[in-house]
């Protein structure tokens, strides 16, 4: 277990076999486990997190890279990875994700809905707020939440409270959630370790593995999934196909901005977005070429 417990778990409002091949665009071995009738949650293995830029801790880089200097680059940190996957997630699909997120210094949470900005919140590690109170009511609209009590009772979080730190706050946001349909099992707890998390998860019936397997085989997943959940005749026309090529335009140069602030989050948010246009023009190309009258 990490000395000091690092970890995140990615909530989707929708159902495990609809999460997991857009999961399979992030490129990180993750476990996805039912979390309620409406819900799935990702488990991350936390690569970028517990790895350098280069590679395993201590290990070096390629020639060239910085790390060759004998001074190790910090890991990336766990929040704007997370965030960067929220990201992604959201704006392929059309529910919104809740990722959570701790470390030895902050714990914070992130919701991605769509292409609209996402919104979070973060506590110290004793749980001393250090975010926006707007924040919280932004939270609860988009999450259909009771605009009087609810939102009450998340703007609690953003008060003091000495006997609530990071992890607790999590804990009191997650017990809020359970009104949307949110039902998380034992051992998926803010504030355990990455190590600790997967263990649990493993254990929980259910529970399935996603390994990046190449574009290739992700594609495959990706259209296999839109014929068998009846999606295909939303991703055709004139709509779709613009929908799809703002995906292109928008996620090309947001891949290239995140691999140059070396941003695994944001690389995949990009990677996921462009993706998706590609395989909507794809999609498009193909199914005209197979309309009758088409030779």
């Amino acid at each position: 277990m990490d000395a000091t417990p690092v970890g995140a778990l990615l909530l989707c409002r929708a159902d495990p076999e609809t999460v997991r091949p857009l999961a399979h665009l992030l490129r990180e071995g993750m476990l996805l486990v039912p979390a309620g009738e409406e819900w799935s949650v990702l488990v991350p293995e936390g690569r970028p997190w517990r790895e350098t830029p280069s590679g395993p801790a201590g290990h070096p880089g390629p020639a060239g890279h910085p790390a060759l200097s004998g001074i190790p680059e910090p890991a990336e940190p766990v929040d704007r990875v997370v965030a960067g996957w929220a990201a992604a997630l959201a704006v392929a699909s059309t529910w919104p994700v809740v990722a959570l997120w701790w470390d030895d210094t902050r714990a914070g949470c992130v919701l991605a809905s769509g292409f609209r900005r996402p919104v979070g919140y973060v506590w110290l590690a004793d749980g001393t707020p250090a975010g926006e109170d707007e924040a919280m009511t932004t939270f609860a609209a988009r999450l259909d939440l009771d605009p009087v009590l609810d939102v009450q009772a998340l703007q609690a979080l953003t008060r003091p409270d000495p006997h609530a730190d990071g992890p607790a706050r999590l804990r009191t946001l997650l017990g809020l959630l359970t009104r949307t349909g949110v039902e998380l099992r034992p051992g998926l707890e803010p504030g355990r370790s990455t190590e600790a998390l997967r263990e649990a998860a493993q254990a929980l019936p259910g529970a399935g593995q996603i390994e990046w397997a190449g574009w290739r085989d992700a594609v495959r997943v990706e259209l296999d999934a839109v014929e068998s959940s009846g999606l295909g005749p939303w991703m055709l026309g004139p709509r779709a196909r613009t929908v799809a090529t703002a995906q292109v335009l928008v996620g090309a140069p947001l891949a290239l901005w995140g691999a140059f602030r070396r941003s695994d989050g944001w690389t995949a948010a990009g990677a996921l977005l462009l993706t998706q246009g590609v395989l909507g023009l794809a999609y498009n190309e193909v199914r005209d070429r197979a309309a009758p009258g088409r030779g």
